[in-house]
């Protein structure tokens, strides 16, 4: 078994450094953050999914019998996350795993990583884990999201990071809501030291300003998907006029 290093136990930032990564500033803020509810909001390739690995594995590793689940809006992604963070595990002198497969770890310590897909079934048999990370959390189905919540009520921590989609969905919302119970963190490629200004010069030579605003400044913007911009929409509603069906009201409920 891998020799308990105190300050790495402690510090997951310098977890992540023992291992050879060094960390930018913004992932040490994350990585040191204790609060039971984040949403990480990142540009494409600032070195999310590596920081995210770096928590799995630390909290697995330093806190025993954890439960750590990997969730995706398809297995394929959850897989590499997965990869991951196998990697960083793998990087580890002296740790004899108690199993592996493509889509779980078990540690000596009884604690456990597993990947799972974008079902909402297949998360409900899960229970009491201690950390859940969803990536590309902005793109899941919002009864993956609804799922997820209740297991949280044995204390444990959930992770949602994404790139925007658009103005829509449950990521979203939890965004621009003024609910005290989540974290939100921002990174845009400016923040990332990997992205150079030469790249984004072609990015944007090649790409709509709105695709550019939305994988690297991310910002929550109209797509060239949306019939009415969302200014549009919100500059016709007016609480002087009386709504025409309750909001309990479905077309689709046998409603009259």
């Amino acid at each position: 078994m891998i020799s308990l290093d105190l300050a790495a136990a402690l510090d997951p930032a310098h977890f992540m450094t023992s291992t050879g990564l060094i960390p930018d500033p913004w992932q040490r803020r994350f990585l040191r953050s204790t609060v039971s509810r984040l949403l990480l909001l990142c540009a494409r390739q600032t070195g999310k999914s590596t920081t995210t690995a770096a928590l799995a594995a630390h909290c697995a590793l330093y806190e025993p019998g954890a439960l750590i689940l990997l969730l995706s809006p398809s297995q394929q992604q959850s897989r590499e996350l997965f990869r991951k963070v196998t990697e960083f595990v793998r990087g580890l002198a002296n740790l004899d795993l108690e199993a592996e497969s493509a889509s779980r770890i078990e540690f000596p310590n009884g604690s456990r990583i597993v990947c799972l897909s974008g079902n909402p079934l297949t998360v409900r048999g899960f229970s009491a884990p201690r950390l859940i990370i969803i990536d590309e959390a902005a793109f899941i189905d919002d009864e993956l999201a609804h799922s997820v919540t209740p297991m949280l009520a044995g204390g444990g921590r959930l992770i949602a990071m994404s790139t925007p989609n658009g103005r829509r969905g449950w990521f979203y919302e939890n965004w621009i809501s003024n609910d005290p119970l989540w974290e939100r963190m921002r990174v845009t490629a400016s923040d990332s030291p990997r992205i150079s200004a030469e790249f984004l010069a072609t990015e944007r030579a090649s790409k709509p300003e709105w695709r550019i605003r939305q994988e690297y400044g991310v910002e929550f913007v109209d797509t060239d998907e949306t019939l009415f911009p969302a200014e549009t929409v919100a500059a016709a509603i007016t609480p002087a006029v009386t709504p025409l069906f309750g909001t309990g009201f479905s077309a689709f409920s046998g409603d009259q």
